[in-house]
């Protein structure tokens, strides 16, 4: 008998070559299904996010005086409209001067700033979704190179201080999702920086100082 009668013929070998290839299908489909996650989260985060997008512009469309009405909420709907205006970047409203006016009106700047800031870092979400997604939502112009070379250097930290300045962070969020930025790291730095941000505004109109125009 040769040796490979011999190999055959024993059922150790048989049972070894069978749990290899179960081994090599398992694996094979275990790439796969990784290959369709990858693909998949990052298309379920841009739908999500523009879902969002839409949802906000069809409701503003449909009622133009959302804000007026959500301004007699209080805090709430300082929340609710920091929400909605930091969802998009579309509208013809300017949640700096809606803060400002909150400020101004309610009986505590601090609790606007607060309720504020919180809502503006999940509207932030949208930008941090759709950046998620593919780095090639935006033009990559010299601005956006420029905030996405600060951000790989510093991390949240720039998150941080740009959340703080009013008109940019959108791009800033499309920008820390494009870069993987964890998103409990990006969601505490843009709720700290938007916060303190709000809070100056909050107070600076409940001290006198009227909205700019370039605010309306």
């Amino acid at each position: 008998m040769n040796n490979q009668d011999t190999a055959n013929d024993n059922p150790d070998t048989v049972e070894n070559s069978s749990n290899e290839s179960e081994s090599e299908t398992g694996l094979s489909g275990s790439r796969r299904w990784d290959k369709l996650r990858q693909i998949s989260i990052p298309l379920l985060g841009l739908f999500l996010a523009l879902t969002i997008i839409f949802g906000i512009i069809f409701v503003y469309w449909r009622n133009p005086d959302i804000f007026e009405e959500l301004e007699a909420y209080g805090y709430l709907g300082a929340f609710l409209i920091s929400i909605i205006l930091n969802g998009t970047i579309i509208l013809p409203v300017s949640n700096v001067a809606v803060i400002m006016s909150l400020g101004a009106t309610l009986p505590s700047p601090l609790l606007v700033g607060l309720a504020g800031g919180f809502g503006a870092t999940i509207g932030e979400l949208t930008g941090y979704l759709a950046g998620r997604s593919g780095r090639g939502l935006l033009k990559r112009n010299r601005v956006y190179v420029r905030l996405e070379k600060w951000v790989e250097k510093w991390g949240w930290l720039a998150v941080f201080t740009m959340s703080i300045i009013p008109f940019v962070f959108d791009i800033v969020g499309i920008i820390a999702g494009a870069l993987r930025m964890p998103l409990w790291r990006f969601f505490l730095a843009c709720w700290a920086g938007r916060t303190i941000s709000y809070i100056i505004m909050a107070y600076l109109a409940d001290f006198g100082l009227e909205v700019m125009p370039w605010f309306n």
